[in-house]
């Protein structure tokens, strides 16, 4: 009996997700939550449905059916809108997909990834709201919808029951950013690992990165970042990693801030931020003790920077994710 009921209460606590696809969708996008979200050891249930429950054009050459049809968007927890081929945006919902976005109950969360943030702009869902769309599409979304709060030099914004990422491989952020939120960094983590993608990359960081990959005459700072990953709770300087790297202040500063779209100091806070984030998950040092270890002078100095990052001190990060787990 006790195992039945345990059995019952595992059952309610997973969240059931519908994903909904729409004409000139992007067949990667698409498949992000039930790819990353399908990896959280059964907490998530993903669907996903077409306007109609018939099949929808890609932006490939080959079509998708699907197994279900608008109605259970009535049943869904979160909601997710893919991406769609610029072709298909608009500053108006057609009737029959503004019919289809009124099934979703009040209060369910609702996600679109890169350019799904038309289709929530157009439903009036985003207006006085800050959210993110693809870089590519920006001007043609402040152009339709004035009223939105767009920041465009993001990977994803994090508005509470509603939220937007930009283009492509920021749906796998944004799913594992649900995940963590969800669930807590160890669980987000694993995920990460079993998709073999990166586990976090913070929805501030830049959208558009000028020079992803060197050429392969130029040298990276790809093992310095290695390096300082491995020495987070030393005081690590910008000489210092400019010398690792064998390379000027200025050169390094340059090339680090093309790569990885950050300068190097802002790049060691936000690592040092989810170390210390997931410490205070997955432990229970002393918030004093948590900022030493990933780098921080002083407990102060980890609350002042987790408050600019998430908006909230340890204590209550602690209790919370802890909570969830």
């Amino acid at each position: 009996m006790k195992q039945e009921q345990e059995q019952e209460q595992e059952q309610e606590q997973v969240e059931r997700v519908v994903v909904l696809a729409l004409d000139g969708v992007y067949p990667f996008e698409l498949g992000m939550p039930s790819r990353i979200l399908g990896a959280a050891d059964g907490r998530y249930e993903v669907v996903t449905c077409t306007v109609d429950g018939g099949p929808v054009r890609t932006d490939a050459d080959f079509s998708i059916t699907v197994d279900h049809g608008p109605e259970v968007l009535r049943t869904a927890d979160t909601v997710v809108i893919a991406a769609v081929t610029p072709a298909r945006i608009a500053a108006a919902l057609s009737g029959e997909v503004a019919a289809v976005l009124a099934l979703i109950r009040p209060g369910t969360r609702v996600v679109s990834i890169c350019t799904g943030a038309f289709v929530l702009a157009a439903a009036g869902l985003l207006d006085g709201r800050r959210a993110t769309t693809h870089w590519h599409v920006t001007d043609a979304f402040r152009r339709m919808f004035p009223l939105v709060d767009l920041d465009p030099d993001v990977l994803f914004v994090d508005d509470g029951d509603i939220l937007t990422s930009a283009g492509a491989a920021s749906g796998i952020d944004i799913c594992l950013h649900i995940v963590r939120r969800d669930h807590g960094s160890e669980l987000a983590n694993k995920v990460a690992r079993r998709c073999v993608v990166p586990p976090l990359r913070e929805g501030g960081q830049a959208q558009f990165i000028e020079q992803p990959v060197p050429e392969p005459s130029t040298a990276s700072t790809a093992a310095t970042r290695d390096w300082a990953l491995a020495r987070l709770g030393d005081p690590l300087t910008l000489t210092e990693l400019a010398a690792h790297a064998g390379m000027s202040l200025r050169t390094f500063a340059r090339r680090f801030n093309d790569e990885v779209g950050l300068s190097p100091g802002r790049w060691l806070i936000q690592q040092r931020v989810a170390r210390a984030r997931h410490l205070l998950e997955s432990s229970d040092l002393p918030v004093d003790r948590v900022a030493g270890e990933v780098g921080f002078a002083t407990g102060a100095s980890l609350r002042q920077h987790l408050q600019a990052t998430i908006g909230v001190s340890p204590q209550t990060y602690r209790r919370t994710f802890q909570t969830t787990r």
